[in-house]
């Protein structure tokens, strides 16, 4: 496997990750701890967490109910806590339900948004008094192409997506002069274990195909690059930015 970038910045940092346990979250997670960094997670798959941190050496992991914002926020609180600091935040945590828009109730909507949109606000407002301490921080939002695409059945998904591209913009803005950045990555279509297990049918990655330049698979390894590029002090004068890693598709 090619050797990737190293980050002395990140040496010693605490990154929280949500939604860490598995696909793109696992590999952000993964990725933080080979660069020396102290990599918290929480996730509702208990089982995956805890099966993660152990192959990690014990890294803080919790589960977690993210749409419940009192146990979210108290999760970010006790892993800064416990650990010392609180460097970066990736907003990770999605779940991409299918749906369609004329026959979703008013509780489903709020589900949907509960998942994909609300934790990342409160994560973020949850970390900004440990980043004040610390002089600044990075909070790194996981959004999506299908922010820009707009695809059918994925109404609630596509609007908390775009939301997020607006709020990073906006927080970035407002706690600049806190020397905290905030950024969004909007991946394309990565190939994870629950993709191939639901949507990645031969025929829809044939179709996907005909529509990016680089005829290839995007798997969350291509994405955790940029991540920690976010993360580190390399970006130090980047914020307010949504950058796209899709192969071409956009």
């Amino acid at each position: 496997m090619e050797e990737l970038a190293i980050f002395p910045s990140l040496k010693g940092k605490v990154a929280f990750v949500t939604g860490g346990a598995s696909g793109l979250g696992g590999a952000i997670v993964e990725a933080f701890h080979r660069q020396g960094a102290k990599p918290a997670f929480i996730d509702i798959d208990e089982a995956a967490g805890a099966a993660l941190a152990g192959r990690l050496g014990g890294c803080w992991f919790r589960k977690c109910d993210v749409t419940d914002p009192v146990d979210l926020q108290r999760a970010i609180v006790d892993a800064a806590q416990e650990l010392g600091a609180l460097d970066i935040i990736v907003n990770n945590v999605a779940n991409d339900v299918r749906h369609a828009a004329s026959e979703t109730s008013p509780e489903a909507w709020r589900q949907i948004l509960a998942v994909n949109l609300d934790p990342a606000f409160f994560t973020s407002i949850a970390a900004l008094p440990f980043m004040k301490v610390a002089g600044g921080g990075s909070i790194i939002n996981i959004t999506s192409i299908n922010a820009i695409l707009g695809p059918a059945n994925l109404a609630g998904y596509v609007a908390a997506k775009g939301a997020i591209n607006a709020m990073t913009k906006s927080l970035a803005r407002e706690w600049g002069q806190f020397k905290v950045r905030v950024n969004a990555i909007a991946p394309g279509w990565i190939v994870t274990d629950r993709q191939l297990k639901l949507w990645l049918t031969p025929e829809a990655e044939s179709e996907w195909m005909t529509q990016v330049s680089l005829q290839r698979r995007i798997y969350p390894q291509d994405v955790t690059p940029l991540v920690l590029f976010l993360a580190a002090s390399d970006s130090s004068v980047i914020t307010g930015q949504v950058m796209v890693i899709d192969g071409g598709r956009t």
